[in-house]
């Protein structure tokens, strides 16, 4: 938990690249802090997605992480656990919530970072509720546009 024992919220609004391909460097930080994160979407396709472009994203580096459905896998021994659900099963610090995913604002994460499409309204429409209920709750919350030099 942050200092006052309750998440920071931070708002990622794509307008330049895919969700898969903006997301690797963004766990990368995570995991070079210590932080686990639990990535979680409903959709299958996505979760598949996610699953691929972290396999590819960089030929440098490796983010290691395996998705909770897949037989016969530890979850709680993966630093990156992609999710069709919120249960925290490989204690993470830090919950990526994708295609409007919804977590209780005072829900027990470090960081919660909401990621969303310009082109998805009903995302982007969560999204700003999420920003509204963060800040009404008194909690940090953070956005961040892409620009074609990262995230401003």
């Amino acid at each position: 938990m942050s200092t006052s024992g309750q998440p920071e919220w931070w708002f990622y609004h794509l307008q330049r690249t895919t969700l898969e391909r903006a997301v690797g460097p963004l766990l990368e930080k995570c995991l070079e802090r210590g932080w686990r994160v639990l990535a979680v979407s409903a959709d299958a396709t996505r979760r598949a997605a996610l699953d691929e472009a972290l396999w590819t994203y960089d030929d440098q580096s490796f983010l290691p992480h395996g998705q909770a459905e897949a037989e016969g896998l530890d979850a709680a021994a993966q630093p990156i656990l992609i999710s069709s659900k919120a249960d925290n099963a490989n204690k993470a610090s830090v919950a990526l919530l994708m295609d409007g995913v919804d977590l209780p604002v005072d829900a027990r994460f470090e960081r919660c970072m909401v990621m969303f499409d310009d082109g998805d309204g009903a995302t982007r429409q969560k999204a700003r509720e999420q920003f509204k209920a963060a800040k009404d709750a008194g909690l940090t919350a953070r956005y961040f546009q892409q620009s074609g030099r990262g995230w401003k």
